[in-house]
C-alpha cells in the first residue's frame, strides 16, 4: 500500500491527500474488509511525514468508517456496512472526497460534474 502513496505540494494538507489516497484505494478494491494497513508509524517514516499527520487521517477514515482500529493490533479496512444509516451524510462526505481527490489531480468540479453525469448515462 505505501508504494501506492503520492504526496504532493499543491496546497491540500498531507493528511487529506493521505485519507483520499486511502479511501479511493479501498474503494477500488486495492484494499480489501479485514486488511491490515501499514502503522501510523510505518506510513509517517515511509513518506517522511509527521506521525500526527498520519494519525489524523487514520482517525478521518475511522469516522468515515473505512478503518477500524484494534488497540494492540493496528488498523484495518472494515467490513461494508449493509445499508447505509445515514445517506444523505455518506453521499456528501463521498462528494467531498471525491472533490478534494479532483482538485489533487488538477481537475475542476464542473469537469467532474460532467464526467459523472457521462458514467451515470446523464451526459449530453
Amino acid at each position: 500500500m505505501l508504494d501506492g502513496l503520492n504526496l504532493q505540494d499543491d496546497g491540500v494538507p498531507i493528511y487529506v491527500q493521505l485519507r483520499d489516497q486511502i479511501a479511493a484505494a479501498i474503494g477500488r478494491g486495492e484494499l480489501k474488509p479485514g486488511m491490515r494497513l501499514p502503522t501510523m508509524r510505518e506510513v509517517a517514516v515511509s513518506l517522511a511525514v509527521d506521525l500526527n499527520t498520519v494519525h489524523r487521517a487514520y482517525t478521518a477514515l475511522q469516522e468515515e468508517w473505512l478503518l477500524t482500529a484494534v488497540q494492540g493490533r493496528d488498523s484495518f479496512v472494515a467490513d461494508l456496512p449493509s445499508p447505509l444509516r445515514n445517506r444523505d451524510n455518506a453521499i456528501k462526505r463521498l462528494a467531498a472526497r471525491v472533490a478534494a481527490q479532483a482538485q489533487t489531480a488538477g481537475i475542476s468540479a464542473a469537469e467532474l460534474a460532467d464526467a459523472l453525469r457521462d458514467l451515470s448515462g446523464r451526459g449530453s
